[in-house]
């Protein structure tokens, strides 16, 4: 029997899995959700699970291996490290990218030009083409950003499938199942305007006023859905076995997930 539960990671209560989880729902997987932020243990072995969804969270992991005294953060990494060796469909957002980055020997610093906060849009590499997740994700598609660090360098061998001009890493491929992306897709209209009321001062900072922020954001949700909840019933159906990992080199599949 096919497992279609995912463990899914959520960091801090700020960054629950929210619209994601509401697709990848619909999509046919149930989701098993642990907070270690509340004491959750997280799992030694993927046993009774298809996939693994990792979130973001306040968490700022360079100069400090524990990751701002979030002990569990260590342990996560192991965890996204036998992910990838045991080709666990795994999909890591913003800190879970991080995390996913450093896991596999990429470096993580403090943002070079700044925090990068609200609706923005992302422009995706020609080696998304090849990859069963992106092939179908437009040129530029529309996503929420909500990061003070960044990426600096990908792990050896790490594949770059989308990019921007401000911060070149925004979301990458390991190994053959397991995807990154720094931007968001998950957040609600609730998440972003909370966002914004917590970081007031830093948007303050940047010359930003905080309530334009996230009524940008809340606007901008219907699009990022658009895009995002395809992208996420894709990463759904690899992890129930009805996407094939090489759907996007197969030219009459690939035809089936752009729509054509």
């Amino acid at each position: 029997m096919t497992d279609t539960r995912a463990l899914v990671i959520e960091n801090a209560p700020s960054d629950p899995v929210r619209r994601l989880g509401d697709w990848l729902r619909a999509a046919g997987l149930d989701l098993s959700v642990v907070r270690p932020f509340d004491g959750d243990p997280l799992p030694d072995t993927f046993d009774g699970h298809a996939a693994l969804v990792v979130l973001g969270g306040p968490q700022r992991l360079h100069g400090d291996p524990g990751g701002a005294g979030a002990s569990w953060l260590a342990d996560e990494r192991a965890l996204l490290r036998r992910a990838v060796a045991d080709r666990v469909p795994t999909l890591a957002i913003c800190l879970g990218a991080q995390l996913l980055a450093q896991a596999h020997g990429g470096t993580v610093a403090a943002a070079v030009a700044g925090p990068e906060l609200g609706p923005k849009l992302v422009a995706r590499r020609d080696a998304a083409d090849h990859d069963p997740l992106f092939a179908a994700v437009p040129f530029t598609p529309d996503v929420i950003q909500w990061h003070f660090d960044e990426i600096v360098e990908l792990p050896p061998g790490a594949e770059l499938l989308a990019t921007s001009t401000r911060y070149a890493h925004q979301a990458f491929r390991i190994g053959p199942r397991a995807w990154a992306t720094q931007f968001h897709i998950e957040p609600d209209a609730e998440m972003v305007t909370a966002w914004a009321r917590k970081d007031a001062p830093h948007l303050v900072e940047l010359g930003l006023d905080p309530r334009a922020v996230a009524e940008a954001a809340v606007a901008a949700l219907d699009e990022v859905a658009q895009v995002w909840r395809p992208f996420a019933e894709r990463f759904a159906g690899l992890a129930l076995g009805t996407l094939r990992p090489d759907a996007a080199t197969d030219p009459a599949r690939r035809l089936s997930i752009l729509g054509e």
